[in-house]
């Protein structure tokens, strides 16, 4: 199969697999976050981040190259959630910038257009870190540019770079010790590559399963429609991995592929010469794991209804639903007031925190944090509600900040204003410092550098086994996690948040300042916080219901 040009409605179709591609394995890229923590999202974020995309591009007609173009990069820029999401919007701004000025494309335009993605990404980020998603499309557009003229046939000029994209991805642990430590590739990297088999498996005319219902037709445009309960084909969402008795040959491994095709769908399978990682979604979890117990004995058996989820899903929708209406109304009467010279919108985490955050003057709270990266249109709609010249936006998470500089740069008629704030206690350092009768640049200037003065810990439990920074780390562990590196491992909740607090603490400390989650009581952080009052009597501790989840413990030390 030789292929020369592609038209938009090809280009649609191969998008949209390679959105589909990443949505399926998003668990699995999320198992590559090198901290082993019960969030690690670059696959969801990177997912809603091209869904979103997809969305857009699925609303079209008979598009254009043109048209298809400005929906990718906007649906993408207004979805992005967390830093990975943000680059690879980034990267489809730039790929897209090149597409939009063409009818068909080329393997000359498919270069160009990579070259000029690698360059948007990288310009987005301050400090580009080598070892990453940017790393791999960085070597996959280098391959484009050594192939451009040597071949007219775009589906082998394809294949050829994504082989480039998984050596470079398969480097990665070389480049940041970190990755090598954990024993994983970069997760990033791994979304990036999995929308570009997705494209590559449309455009030679592999069968997919999109779970996207065909529409306009002529076009070879596909919609995504709600699903509904009935629409989940197979419930149960099965993950384990089969300790071998020994190597599987190439034989058994297509066999055993096979056999997951013929009980379900969105299989994964990875296999090494000892460990086969499986996931499959079936209505039978069963046969999959008596087929696999043929060779082998299994661990870190997960088995989730999906029908369940589906259910909680619509509920969630429902309060979230009721939730914008009641915004909507509380925008209504703002904008009726008076304009203000300064607003502040905060990312929070908890019912606890979010009353300290409106404590201090914050208009408008997004919920989310750690646990669920808002996106840009997020922060869009957040801004939309503030009635001010110029406002002020507390990430609280390095994983958004991204989000909140690409939102800053899409708004024209007010000033925003991103204080890099990467943790919940910096956030509310950043508000206790703001003078109201200062500029809002001498207000920022002030903020940000007082963020340097806080310390920040959070304790959480591991969920799989892994070394990171010279600690061994098993799956049901406590973590005390600084702002840098995991500062304490322990089977101790206490004794691991003391552990923390001891490697942040030095002879400047003041406060201690102890946030409990929604799953410790009352009583329990107290008793911690009476006992680093007793080791630390120069110290001030304070104790705040913070209410988060996840997080058992949120510490600050200034």
């Amino acid at each position: 199969m030789e292929v020369s040009t592609i038209n938009a409605a090809v280009f649609a179709k191969m998008f949209l697999a390679g959105a589909k591609n990443l949505e399926a394995k998003k668990e699995w890229i999320n198992e590559l976050n090198v901290f082993p923590v019960p969030d690690g999202d670059t696959g969801t974020n990177m997912s809603m981040t091209i869904m979103s995309a997809a969305k857009a591009v699925s609303e079209l007609e008979n598009p254009t190259m043109k048209e298809l173009a400005k929906a990718i990069s906007s649906g993408s820029l207004r979805g992005a959630r967390g830093n990975s999401g943000v680059i690879l919007s980034q990267l489809f701004r730039g790929f897209t910038k090149v597409i939009a000025e063409y009818d068909e494309l080329d393997v000359v335009i498919l270069t160009e257009a990579m070259q000029k993605a690698v360059e948007t990404a990288y310009k987005a980020v301050m400090k580009p870190k080598e070892g990453t998603i940017l790393t791999v499309a960085k070597g996959a557009a280098n391959k484009a540019l050594e192939l451009c003229d040597d071949t007219d046939d775009i589906v082998f000029f394809v294949d050829e770079v994504i082989k480039e994209a998984d050596h470079v991805l398969s480097k990665t642990p070389d480049m940041l010790p970190v990755l090598k430590q954990a024993g994983v590739v970069d997760s990033g990297g791994q979304g990036l590559v999995q929308v570009l088999k997705g494209g590559y498996d449309s455009l030679i005319g592999k069968e997919i399963d999109y779970s996207i219902e065909g529409s306009a037709a002529s076009a070879g445009v596909m919609k995504i429609t709600a699903e509904t309960e009935a629409d989940i084909k197979f419930g149960y969402c099965t993950e384990f991995i089969i300790v071998l008795n020994q190597p599987l040959t190439e034989k058994q491994e297509h066999e055993y592929k096979n056999f997951l095709e013929s009980i379900g769908d969105s299989i994964v399978v990875v296999a090494d010469d000892e460990i086969v990682k499986t996931h499959v979604h079936t209505n039978d979890p069963g046969l999959a794991i008596q087929e696999a117990l043929k060779h082998g004995s299994l661990s870190k058996i997960k088995i989730d209804n999906m029908r369940e989820e589906h259910q909680e899903k619509l509920i969630k929708d429902a309060e979230k639903l009721a939730k914008e209406q009641k915004e909507e109304e509380t925008k209504e009467e703002k904008t009726e007031e008076p304009r203000k010279e300064m607003g502040f919108i905060s990312v929070s985490i908890g019912a606890g925190v979010n009353e300290i955050f409106n404590g201090l003057g914050v208009d408008y709270i997004i919920e989310g944090g750690q646990t669920m990266n808002p996106s840009t249109e997020d922060m869009l709609n957040a801004i939309d509600h503030v009635n001010a010249d110029n406002i002020f936006i507390l990430p609280n998470n390095k994983n958004i900040v991204l989000a909140a500089n690409q939102a800053a740069s899409l708004v024209e008629d007010k000033k925003i204003i991103v204080i890099p704030t990467k943790t919940i206690p910096q956030g509310i350092t950043a508000l206790i410092n703001f003078i109201p009768d200062q500029s809002a640049e001498e207000n920022a200037e002030r903020m940000t550098e007082e963020l340097e003065n806080v310390k920040t810990g959070q304790v959480t439990y591991a969920v799989r086994d892994t070394v990171i920074d010279d600690k061994e780390i098993k799956q049901g562990d406590y973590m005390g996690i600084g702002d840098k590196s995991i500062l304490a491992v322990g089977k101790d909740i206490k004794s691991t948040t003391e552990d923390m607090v001891a490697e942040m603490i030095d002879e400047e400390s003041a406060i201690i300042c102890i946030y409990y989650g929604e799953e410790v009581t009352e009583e329990d952080a107290n008793a911690l916080g009476a006992a680093l009052e007793e080791k630390y009597p120069e110290v001030e501790v304070e104790i705040h219901f913070g209410g988060q989840p996840i997080y058992y413990y949120v510490i600050s030390v200034e």
